[in-house]
């Protein structure tokens, strides 16, 4: 062993007797309380299918950890699940359910003083909870995916959670019948396990490999499959391993890790959402990495290697069948930064030595990528001083450059009632707004409904829509600039569009701007007066009172750093 653990303390002092005497009661022996003491973080619920399983797995891992001669103590944390827990506040408890994750797990892990944690990782907000804790705490952390849903069929045709999400604003908009949502719904979700398809949470898994804080090799994966239990048992060894080598966090989390998973993010045009939630692994790291330059850097030089669901025709089970995360690594090695420490102890370059593509029509080489520009795009202009974020697909756009008059609404609902009355016409640029961070608050997810709405209403490809808000991972429909920041409610520029004004989005330039004067601009800031918050309490007052801006991750706490590209 090469340094002490922390988790002891002088034999006979205080917290020495105490803690002993709290752990025998447990039914460890002293010889137990001298040994490694791991943090099992579960988010277990019975809420939602996400979480559904991981009770089932945490007693494999603890067994493993057990074996590998440490112990275990399992650590509950929140568990949301955007199709369950978003249905409270409209969706306001969503982004600010991560934060809570972070801080549960400060308080149980740093408070205990435990030695290493191990996360289960799960949907798209624990996934980034636990990062953020994994780089604020600094103690030997091993990220372990536990895996996506199986999918269904209905008619004779795949369905899955995206088709539902989709079927029901069509369903809204009365393009589909709700008897057709009703079975699609019975059918999409076969197992426990995160939404199929690179939505937010698979993307998530995934970056926790890029990253270097997951075992290589054990992303995406099916819920419960034998290889995700090969590779729980084999995290639970190694996470011993990393406390004893004192393996940290911020060993990992260096400017080449986030170099590499913006590369992976971008290759597969995952989720937007792994913008903000790096970010905020970075500020809580004190890394001073800008994830969102790198991403406005590394975007026209990285080819997108795969069309997996939302942005192509792959399913997330051919990914995973063709070697997934490890394969497309192995076909981006060229532009990784290789020679990092990962969470096994070794590089990158280590780590891919032996991986093997094994469909390079699913996970194409450098030379032969599924299309030539990327598939998401970070855009600036005098609307998105800060920045903007669209996700453009893997079909080429014949229309890149587009310019109309702005109609806003302040809330879903309105705008969803300005589909079926005929205000939203062809040409037009969609503002929805007051949906970010503060003043959603925490970003609900009612973007997406606008977006699946507009689509079902047949307006898809003849409208393009802006919102400080964010979109679901599942999105990728229509010209859609999400996360517009600074945000409205904040007095952003986006707070001063009236109807009618032109509004340019520019895909070629990466511009989004809008063409009213510098005087008229400031005529209407001087009138501006802050909407009023909604009224909640608790929890969501807190986070609104205390985040920060998406620029920095949207964390609660101030890093004390600047990003820095």
């Amino acid at each position: 062993m090469t340094r002490p653990l922390r988790s002891n303390f002088p034999r006979g002092s205080y917290l020495w007797a105490v803690r002993n005497a709290q752990w025998q009661a447990l039914g460890l022996d002293e010889a137990d309380c001298e040994k490694p003491k791991i943090a099992v973080v579960n988010s277990s619920s019975e809420l939602a299918s996400c979480f559904s399983h991981l009770d089932s797995v945490s007693v494999q891992l603890k067994a493993a950890v057990r074996a590998a001669g440490a112990i275990p103590f399992e650590i509950r944390t929140a568990a949301p699940s955007d199709f369950i827990t978003g249905a409270g506040a409209r969706g306001a408890y969503m982004l600010g359910a991560r934060d809570l994750i972070t801080n549960d797990i400060e308080v149980a892990v740093e408070g205990a003083q435990l030695d290493g944690m191990i996360c289960l990782t799960s949907c798209d907000k624990t996934v980034p909870g636990q990062l953020m804790a994994a780089a604020r705490l600094n103690i030997p952390t091993l990220m372990v995916p536990c895996g996506y849903q199986a999918s269904g069929a209905f008619k004779g045709k795949h369905v899955d959670i995206e088709d539902v999400f989709v079927g029901a604003m069509h369903a809204v908009t009365g393009s589909m019948p709700v008897e057709e949502l009703i079975g699609m719904s019975r059918q999409a979700i076969r197992s426990p396990g995160v939404c199929s398809g690179l939505g937010t949470a698979n993307s998530m898994h995934m970056v926790c490999e890029a990253l270097g804080m997951a075992l290589p090799g054990s992303t995406p994966v099916a819920a419960n499959s034998d290889k995700m239990m090969a590779d729980v048992r084999a995290a639970g060894a190694r996470i011993v391993q990393m406390v004893l080598d004192d393996v940290k966090p911020r060993d990992i989390l260096t400017h080449g890790a986030f170099l590499n998973a913006v590369r992976v993010i971008l290759s597969v045009g995952g989720s937007l959402n792994t913008v903000k939630h790096m970010q905020a692994v970075a500020a809580e790291g004190r890394t001073g990495v800008d994830v969102y330059a790198l991403f406005e850097r590394l975007g026209s030089t990285t080819p997108v290697l795969s069309g997996v669901r939302p942005i192509g025709e792959e399913t997330i089970e051919a990914f995973e069948a063709a070697g997934g995360c490890r394969a497309l690594m192995k076909q981006l090695e060229p532009l990784l930064m290789t020679d990092v420490l990962t969470a096994t102890g070794t590089t990158v370059a280590e780590n891919l030595v032996d991986a093997i593509v094994h469909d390079p029509d699913v996970i194409r080489p450098i030379d032969r990528p599924v299309a030539p520009l990327p598939a998401i795009i970070l855009l600036r202009g005098n609307l998105a001083p800060e920045s903007g974020l669209i996700k453009t697909g893997i079909v080429e756009r014949k229309q890149r450059r587009y310019t109309g008059p702005a109609i806003c609404f302040w809330t879903t609902d309105d705008a969803i009632a300005g589909i079926k009355d005929g205000r939203i016409q062809p040409g037009c640029v969609v503002v929805m707004r007051g949906a970010g961070v503060c003043g959603g608050p925490a970003m609900g997810g009612g973007a997406s409904r606008v977006v699946f709405a507009i689509d079902g209403a047949g307006l898809g490809d003849k409208v393009a829509i802006l919102t400080d808000g964010h979109l679901s991972g599942l999105v990728c429909k229509g010209l859609v600039v999400a996360e517009v920041s600074p945000e409205a409610a904040m007095g952003g520029p986006l707070a001063l569009v009236e109807d009618g004004d032109p509004i340019t989005i520019d895909l070629d330039t990466r511009r989004l701007d809008l063409d009213v004067s510098a005087e008229v601009m400031a005529q209407r800031q001087a009138r501006w007066k802050k909407p009023a918050q909604r009224a909640h309490g608790g929890w969501l007052q807190i986070y609104r009172e205390n985040v920060r801006p998406l620029s920095q991750g949207a964390v609660l706490v101030d890093t004390g750093e600047a990003p820095g590209a």
